[in-house]
């Protein structure tokens, strides 16, 4: 049974431990020389991680199969795993990473007798796999603690700098009063729509079959991972061709267009002109945007600080076949997503899902959860990460980059930018996806195209 000094995991929480939606998430970083063990153990040891009591506690079930946060004595050696041997292709570090990370994301669990945390050093390959259980925190509170770690490349004595993002939305105080109460009906609007669709996309609604389509099981089906690599002035180049442009609205031009491309290679002549493809993007909720300053995320209690607070969003895109104008695929994205921020799908996802967990326990919240992944064809998700080059014990870092565990989806994406670069993790189910490299050149190319349509206006 629980003790009195014992924690309650949160509702997203437990959702994470349900076998139907448990996840890890599995974060790279790139170096210019390996690093060793009792660095990495000097860095943990003086790190605001240790102190995070969910760091420093097991994950245990009571008679009930209720869930706790329980402290106990941490031993850090435990947590730091060293792999002295190349774990893949020798010479190419980057397919033996990634061969690395597909592994975990279907076949190593974190052990429950210690905290649900591990430390990789891949020294062959000049790789730290951090991988941390997301009953732990979202994508947000992680990176925010993952940067505690960290020092600036320009001063050794500073964490990076945490930067607010900052919204390209109209100020709602400059609207008349007309277009005050014309905006509310849209939110109305919105809002009974997309909660609607999302409620039937809980229960039987479902994206048509293709061949980047998952299903049931298919989280259990061994996986790829490969890394589309962008430059974030290009698609600052592309967002300035559209007015009130986001680099999220641009992301995701560049993946209708991307998986047009793939499916063009795959499915010629054999899908229809606007075929919908539906994606689930996870939406932070936080009044503050972007990165946080994480001695104020650990001041604050786990509903409204640390923890899981975040979203889902349905994010429709169509198959068009080449030919389409580059740049209008960012112009539907942009109109698609204006109009989901607009409604509170995000903020009613999660309130619902809240509400199931609470009323109706979590086997059925999972369920729902799962029932969704099941039917749409992919995950997306992307992380602001530091702007300004970083270094681990002393040692710079060369790139970020986020995977999960596996999914019921074919393709899980995650983009984490950091010092003008963005890399996309795509994690796909490999007797779906054959050649995700390609997928990969695909969105790689997708935005290039685009920015060349800028450049030529």
């Amino acid at each position: 049974m629980g003790t009195g000094n014992d924690e309650p995991l949160t509702p997203a929480g437990r959702l994470f431990t349900q076998p139907a939606t448990h996840q890890i998430i599995n974060c790279a970083l790139g170096l210019e020389r390996a690093l060793g063990f009792d660095e990495v153990r000097t860095v943990v040891s003086d790190s605001l991680m240790i102190k995070h009591p969910r760091f420093c506690s097991l994950l245990v079930t009571d008679d009930q199969g209720h869930h706790y946060w329980r402290l106990t004595e941490l031993d850090i050696d435990r947590h730091i795993i060293l792999h002295t041997d190349p774990v893949g292709e020798v010479g190419n570090d980057e397919a033996a990473i990634n061969d690395f990370l597909a592994d975990l994301a279907v076949s190593s669990p974190l052990s429950t007798d210690k905290p649900l945390w591990e430390i990789h050093l891949l020294s062959a390959h000049k790789c730290v796999v951090l991988r941390l259980h997301h009953a732990l925190g979202d994508g947000i509170s992680l990176m925010s603690l993952m940067l505690t770690l960290c020092r600036k490349l320009d001063d050794s004595e500073q964490t990076p700098t945490i930067e607010p993002l900052i919204s390209s939305a109209r100020n709602p105080r400059g609207l008349g009063i007309n277009e005050k109460i014309f905006k509310v009906l849209k939110i109305i609007w919105f809002t009974m729509i997309y909660v609607f669709e999302f409620m039937m996309r809980s229960l039987w609604v479902k994206d048509g079959r293709t061949v980047v389509r998952g299903g049931e099981g298919v989280e259990l089906w061994p996986r790829r991972v490969a890394t589309a690599k962008f430059n974030l002035e290009d698609m600052k180049t592309v967002k300035r061709a559209v007015t009130n442009a986001t680099i999220n609205d641009v992301l995701f031009g560049v993946i209708s267009s991307g998986l047009s491309r793939y499916l063009d290679k795959r499915s010629p002549e054999s899908l229809q002109e606007g075929l919908r493809i539906t994606g689930v993007a996870l939406v932070n909720l936080r009044p503050s945007p972007g990165l946080q300053d994480i001695k104020e995320l650990m001041k604050k209690n786990a509903g409204s600080g640390w923890g899981n607070k975040f979203g889902i969003m349905l994010l429709p895109i169509y198959y068009h076949r080449n030919g389409s104008n580059p740049l209008d695929y960012l112009k539907r994205a942009k109109m698609m997503i204006d109009r989901k921020k607009l409604s509170l799908e995000a903020f009613l996802s999660y309130q619902i899902g809240f509400f199931v967990m609470n009323h109706m326990g979590a086997k059925f919240a999972s369920l729902l959860n799962y029932r969704i992944v099941c039917n749409t064809s992919f995950t997306v998700s992307n992380v602001v990460g530091p702007r300004e080059e970083i270094t681990v014990a002393g040692i710079p870092v060369t790139y970020i980059r986020t995977s999960s565990s596996s999914l019921s989806h074919a393709i899980t994406m995650h983009m984490v930018s950091y010092a003008g670069r963005a890399d996309m993790q795509i994690l796909a189910a490999k007797d779906i996806i054959h050649d995700p490299e390609n997928l990969a050149k695909c969105f790689e190319d997708a935005l290039l195209e685009m920015k060349e349509a800028v450049l030529r206006t």
